[in-house]
């Protein structure tokens, strides 16, 4: 019989296993080798079934399987050693086994507080996915709430699920955020759609009517009517992409073909016009010479020509208009002046007014010359003071108004 610290062979070639209450066990037979050979063998099978259990301590320690499949795994391998035909300390083997029932219940516990956490987080970030889809259902950014939505239901699905309860409400309630912006977008595009289509109606008609007034040479209302066509462009809001910028063409083109030669009109007109001015301004130095003026009659005849030349002459440019203007005004100003102050001189009614006062102030005077006589021949001092003082006085008034007189003559 070989022996060994954990079994034996027996004459027969049985291989028994010894317990770890002192019994033994038959694990098998090995008759066609040697005893040392069937210990080998049966030693073997109990290495195999030490490095497994090795194994598996290193990876139920390493936290590499859940707890559930850590169990499975380690209720499975202690079948597998209790009832193992092997031979070696198969106690110590199962005694390792069960080490690691604790480990996998502290494993289980933590991630039972693990997905506790994980579910607290994971129903705080679902709160605040669906407060801000809440918020975006509310608002009119159809563009970016739509990018957005999208990326917050792709944060939703990355979360884990947390109770169902709470996580069935926050679905509904960011689901229902998502329904209602999604269904207030697509009435929005809808109207704006309608209202696209009614803008290319209306814009459709008034590219037209620009073609039509394209060539017109009627500069000033059809300019005008071309403003009042631009309003109403930009009123009608935009019209569909696919249309927009060709009709956009089409009003520009005859806007651009009307003024276009408007301002080619305007440059050869204002050609004329500095002409024009060029006369004005020859006239203008005939006009200047009369002034001061000498001789009225001839000035009023010759002013009367120039004006009628200055008529002829036609327009000037717009820029020079004031000047020119403004230089024969001055010099019909300077004429009226003098006619009117010649008339001011001349006139009848002023004139006699004027002669009565001196005729009035004469007799006046002979009046109190002869008072003042009477006064010295009586030796009347004190009268013949006062009567002196009203001569001198009288006397200053008759000279006003002879010099008055003496401009109406």
């Amino acid at each position: 019989m070989t022996s060994h610290p954990w079994g034996r062979v027996a004459d027969d070639g049985t291989v028994f296993v010894k317990t770890a209450s002192g019994d033994e066990r038959s694990v098998g037979q090995y008759p066609e080798g040697t005893p040392d050979e069937a210990l080998k063998f049966f030693t073997e099978r109990y290495d195999a079934l030490e490095f497994e259990v090795g194994l598996l301590e290193q990876r139920v320690k390493a936290a590499k399987l859940s707890p559930d499949e850590a169990a499975t795994s380690i209720r499975t391998v202690r079948e597998q050693v209790v009832d193992a035909n092997a031979v070696g300390d198969l106690g110590s083997l199962v005694t390792r086994l069960d080490a690691l029932g604790p480990v996998v219940d502290q494993q289980r516990e933590a991630r039972k507080a693990e997905r506790a956490q994980r579910a607290a987080e994971s129903k705080v970030a679902k709160e605040a996915l669906v407060a801000e889809a809440e918020e975006i259902a509310q608002g009119n950014d159809w563009r970016a709430g739509a990018n957005r939505l999208r990326e917050l239901l792709d944060q939703w699905k990355a979360l884990p699920r947390i109770d169902r309860a709470s996580d069935d409400a926050l679905w509904r309630r960011f689901s229902t955020a998502r329904t209602s912006y999604t269904r207030r977008r697509k009435s929005h595009f809808a109207e704006q759609h309608e209202k696209r289509d009614a803008s290319r109606v209306v814009k459709e008609r008034l590219a037209k009517e620009a073609e039509a007034l394209a060539d017109s040479r009627d500069w000033g209302p059809t300019a005008g009517r071309f403003r009042d066509l631009m309003k109403q462009w930009k009123a009608a809001g935009p019209a569909p992409r696919d249309v927009e910028e060709a009709l956009w063409k089409r009003f520009r083109g005859a806007q651009d073909t009307f003024f276009g030669a408007r301002d080619a009109a305007n440059a050869e007109q204002e050609k004329e016009f500095a002409a024009n001015a060029e006369v004005k301004e020859k006239l203008l130095v005939e006009a200047e010479a009369l002034v001061p003026v000498t001789d009225l009659d001839a000035a009023k005849a010759a002013m009367r020509d120039i004006a009628e030349r200055w008529e002829a002459a036609g327009k000037v440019p717009r820029d020079r208009m004031k000047e020119l203007e403004g230089r024969i005004r001055k010099v019909e100003q300077a004429i009226r002046g003098v006619e009117e102050e010649q008339w001011r001189r001349t006139d009848p009614e002023k004139s006699a007014r004027a002669g009565d006062m001196v005729s009035k102030l004469e007799a006046a005077l002979a009046e109190i010359q002869a008072d003042l006589d009477a006064a010295r021949r009586a030796g009347d001092e004190k009268r013949v003071r006062e009567l002196e003082e009203n001569l001198a006085s009288r006397q200053a008034f008759l000279d006003m108004a002879k010099r008055a007189a003496a401009d109406f003559s």
